[in-house]
């Protein structure tokens, strides 16, 4: 008897012990994801509440860093470079510091993400970009901190930063107008050599129209005549093989075992040695 209330008694003791008691976060968590143009940018960020207190030039002092946000720094992360302030970033993850004024604020991006709060030591070198803007006031009291996306077109955003009776906006601009026209241009340009290639032999590994693949490895090869590659010779004989042309088949095998043989690649001197054998023509 004994034996079992010890028992009972170390489940009880175990169980208080893993419990836990889930909380609402006094600064919650937001997520948030925004298209501009052709990038992708993320933001996390955490969202302090005024709760009666006074908050610029009071809770957080004019011309201190800010971490912009509670808790772990607030991170802006974008898909392909960017520009703030006429000057070019690279695609990545940065911290968002501020340093709020009465008039003006200084908005950073800072390149070390990993930050609870502010830095224990502020490193000007990892400064990618410095802008002064505006502040603004706004006649409603806002509660919460917040940062939305505002004046979204193709190749720009405004990222807004507000709280209490302050806003203030980053501007930031996306290639988009260069993405767009590269690929514009590359689709008027026609198909590439590597894509008539990958098409032929996506052709001939899945078994769809034989003829097909000829024709879009035939103008691959016909592409690349000025440099010749042995792996795009060699899918060349493999289809043709396929295909039924033995003759022009040997003839790409034998071109690419020589540039195989020539650029040291022992696979593909071996493949093709193989395939010579196989049709009679070693």
């Amino acid at each position: 008897m004994k034996k079992i209330i010890l028992s009972l008694f170390v489940l009880a003791v175990t169980y208080v012990t893993n419990a836990q008691i889930e909380t609402p976060a006094p600064s919650p968590s937001q997520k948030i994801e925004q298209k501009v143009g052709l990038t992708d940018v993320t933001l996390e960020y955490s969202r302090p509440s005024m709760k009666g207190r006074e908050i610029f030039g009071g809770l957080q002092d004019y011309g201190k860093i800010w971490r912009t946000g509670a808790n772990a720094n607030t991170k802006l992360t974008f898909s392909t470079n960017f520009m703030v302030g006429g000057k070019t970033l690279k695609a990545g993850t940065y911290a968002l510091y501020t340093i709020p004024g009465k008039k003006t604020w200084d908005i950073m991006l800072y390149t070390d993400a990993t930050n609870w709060g502010t830095p224990r030591k502020w490193d000007d070198a990892k400064v990618a970009a410095k802008v002064t803007v505006d502040a603004e006031k706004v006649k409603s009291t806002i509660e919460t901190f917040t940062i939305t996306f505002d004046d979204l077109t193709n190749n720009s955003a405004v990222l807004g930063i507000m709280w209490e009776n302050t806003y203030v906006g980053l501007k930031f601009e996306t290639p988009t107008d260069k993405m767009v026209s590269g690929s514009i241009a590359k689709v008027m340009n026609g198909p590439t050599a590597n894509d008539m290639y990958g098409a032929a032999v996506y052709y001939l590994q899945a078994g769809k129209d034989i003829n097909k693949a000829q024709e879009w490895i035939d103008k691959a090869v016909e592409m690349t005549s000025n440099k010749p590659r042995f792996w795009f010779l060699r899918q060349q004989s493999l289809i043709h093989a396929k295909a039924g042309k033995t003759a022009t088949a040997i003839a790409a095998a034998k071109q690419s075992l020589a540039l195989a043989e020539k650029a040291g690649n022992a696979g593909y001197v071996k493949m093709n040695t193989a395939s010579l054998k196989e049709w009679g023509a070693m």
